[in-house]
């Protein structure tokens, strides 16, 4: 449908009709000190010539670079199929499934999706994805906090937790009174001992695999000594590491108790920062405190197969302020994507992924380590193709010349991490070949001389 704008003959007839004298007093509410007055760095409008002619020039700019950054987006392939499947009419425009008998498609989607991640973290329970791994860290805690019912409100969250995910929960939580009990990780990952000294109670321990860093946690000794604190666990994963390393449900004794992160990885592209979608599983138990929706199976009055949402806890449309959460529709068009591309590559295929993307970690890892002056900012661990090196310039530095000859270099710890300015944080993932680690290396022993 065209966008037809109003005349300003159009305007003065609603206003008139509603009593209003002008379309300001509609906003009359908002404080005049949040209003913005002017749009300083908004340019004039263009003539439909010149927009062509600026996007054109805009679209020169798009070109190909070797990338070798990570920090929570990761360059996979995405076969063709997946998205010219996803670009279908019934999947691309299909809404939220509240009438089943019209959304059988969209609902059986997403039953297959539920059934992929719990074999994938190994949990009992999926919901229907959240709008970013981020938010369904915090969904999570809140979830949390709902389970335990009564207690100090306290969440232990390690350093080494995605910078933006804290930032994310702070914002989040903040005002629902519970308390964020920053854990430092010195050595580059959280020591179980630390969280058993802890003094006083707490709710929930969040245990990231891998880390920010790259570096594997020592999961089974945080689940066990967070589970013997009395407290729930929460396990923030890379989908794709879980194709290689333990399933969160088989961390420690009893499993980690919620798991959540984000699905990026499974088929969806960078697309500059988004969207993105994030998954969130948890054991049985949990489930009255899952937020989003749950799709079930079951049958109908003829006795045929059927699906249909059995669960919708977060009653935002009837509770309000008393709902489980507010989240309003899933991220459905990237879950499709993440379930087609499971599908298509199977555990064999993600396996796959998975190693070659920490093979060519281990291969760039030699490379980098002959140039004098670089080293492992945390030596020692085992990492999944993420690694954090110190460098004996800025790092910040280093990716500004290594942009320049159209080389992501990585991601510079300095400006989360001020202790580690002189920190990189490079990423590899399958689509690089030896050749591009070769150039890498070389750009970076060039810049570094």
């Amino acid at each position: 449908m065209p966008f037809i704008p109003h005349t300003e003959a159009d305007v003065r007839s609603m206003l008139e009709a509603i009593g209003a004298p002008d379309i300001e007093t509609l906003f009359d509410e908002i404080p005049s000190a949040l209003k913005v007055q002017s749009l300083a760095k908004v340019p004039e409008g263009l003539s439909e010539m010149d927009v062509v002619r600026l996007m054109r020039d805009r679209a020169r700019q798009d070109e190909a670079v070797l990338n070798f950054a990570g920090a929570g987006a990761y360059e996979h392939h995405i076969p063709a199929a997946i998205w010219q499947i996803v670009g279908r009419g019934e999947f691309y425009s299909a809404y939220t499934p509240y009438q089943a008998e019209a959304s059988q498609g969209t609902l059986q989607l997403i039953y297959e999706y539920q059934t992929m991640m719990t074999r994938l973290t190994g949990m009992d329970i999926s919901n229907a994805s959240m709008y970013d791994g981020a938010t369904a860290v915090a969904e999570a805690v809140l979830m949390a906090e709902r389970s335990a019912r009564k207690g100090p409100r306290r969440v232990l969250v390690p350093e080494s937790l995605h910078p933006a995910y804290r930032k994310t929960m702070q914002a989040i939580i903040e005002l629902q009174g519970i308390e964020i009990v920053t854990l430092p990780c010195p050595g580059g990952a959280l020591d179980p001992a630390a969280v058993a000294a802890i003094d006083g109670d707490f709710t929930a321990l969040i245990v990231p695999q891998p880390n920010f860093f790259g570096v594997l946690e020592d999961v089974a000794g945080l689940t066990d000594a967070a589970h013997a604190r009395g407290a729930l666990v929460i396990a923030v994963v890379n989908p794709m590491s879980l194709a290689l390393l333990e399933a969160p449900g088989s961390w420690g004794a009893t499993g980690a108790d919620i798991t959540c992160g984000d699905g990026q990885p499974l088929g969806v592209p960078l697309s500059s920062g988004g969207p993105y979608f994030g998954f969130l599983a948890c054991k049985k138990e949990l489930v009255r405190n899952l937020p989003g929706r749950i799709v079930g199976r079951t049958t109908d009055l003829d006795g045929k197969g059927g699906f249909t949402l059995t669960l919708q806890a977060r009653e935002q449309h009837i509770r309000r302020a008393k709902a489980t959460s507010n989240i309003c529709t899933n991220q459905g068009l990237l879950v499709t994507a993440a379930t087609i591309y499971m599908s298509l590559l199977g555990p064999d295929g993600l396996r796959k992924v998975a190693a070659s993307s920490a093979a060519n970690l281990r291969a760039l890892r030699e490379r980098l380590l002959r140039i004098p002056g670089v080293e492992p900012l945390f030596p020692g661990h085992v990492h999944f193709h993420e690694l954090a090196l110190k460098l004996p310039r800025p790092a910040a530095d280093v990716v500004d010349a290594l942009a320049a000859r159209k080389i992501v270099a990585g991601v510079s710890l300095g400006e989360e991490y001020p202790e580690h300015g002189d920190a990189l944080l490079v990423c590899t993932t399958e689509t690089k070949s030896g050749s591009d680690l070769d150039a890498f290396a070389g750009a970076l022993a060039d810049v570094l001389r």
